[in-house]
């Protein structure tokens, strides 16, 4: 993931008001992990986490990726999670990213909320 996404995404949480922020980055706490029952191999770790108004949301860099199929799996699942607990699933898109995004939320049916970075 470049760094220049990251900081803007960091900068786009901040400035939202989020709360609690744990980021996927060496300057913050790691936010909590997921895995696949019986598969500690496998983690999903958000990009970014926090809290607004009660509840946790999660926050992907949203790049273009020939693994799609990896993507939408843990987008679905954040989306998931955030629901469960009273947030949403944001997608920040950089600069000739957002179509991308955009048609895998369509086709796949994704839970998410897409921001332009």
């Amino acid at each position: 993931m470049e760094q220049e996404y990251f900081e803007k995404a960091l900068d786009w949480v901040k400035k939202r008001g989020f709360s609690n922020i744990k980021a996927n980055h060496e300057d913050y706490e790691t936010p909590a992990h997921y895995s696949r029952q019986g598969d500690s191999e496998d983690q999903i770790i958000p990009d970014i986490s926090g809290l607004k108004t009660g509840g946790k949301s999660y926050i992907e860099i949203a790049t273009k990726t020939d693994m799609v199929h990896d993507r939408v799996s843990k987008w679905k699942l954040l989306s998931l999670m955030a629901a469960r607990k009273g947030g949403k699933l944001y997608l920040l898109t950089p600069r000739g990213h957002k179509r991308f995004a955009e048609e895998l939320v369509k086709d796949y049916n994704v839970n998410a909320e897409i921001k332009s970075i």
